[in-house]
């Protein structure tokens, strides 16, 4: 899965960076919500499978989601920094996506 999270290089303001970030998150989100679908098709034992990386994932798009509220909070000096601590939980996040769906294909 490829995600295009807008980085430092790009100089978005603010508000750009924030609306792009909003709509990847959304993506995440259909993304759990087909794995969830997926789960309830699949026998006892992958089932079990799909909800422990569906925990997983959602803890993590959630840590990403509370990134992005700080950056949402800090002021145009400060987002800047904040944006690098967001940017690796977005990293994780889309790690743990791309190997839950190499597992799951």
């Amino acid at each position: 899965m490829s995600t295009q999270l807008p980085t430092n290089e790009q100089n978005l303001s603010k508000q750009a960076y924030e609306e792009k970030v909003k709509a990847q998150l959304e993506k995440f989100n259909a993304q759990i919500d087909e794995m969830k679908a997926k789960a309830k098709q699949a026998k006892a034992e992958t089932e079990i499978e799909y909800h422990s990386q569906i925990e997983e994932l959602t803890a993590k798009r959630d840590a990403a989601f509370n990134k992005l509220e700080e950056l949402q909070k800090a002021g145009e000096d400060a987002w800047k920094d904040i944006q690098t601590g967001f940017e690796l939980a977005w990293k994780d996040l889309e790690m743990a996506f791309e190997d839950a769906m190499k597992k799951f294909q």
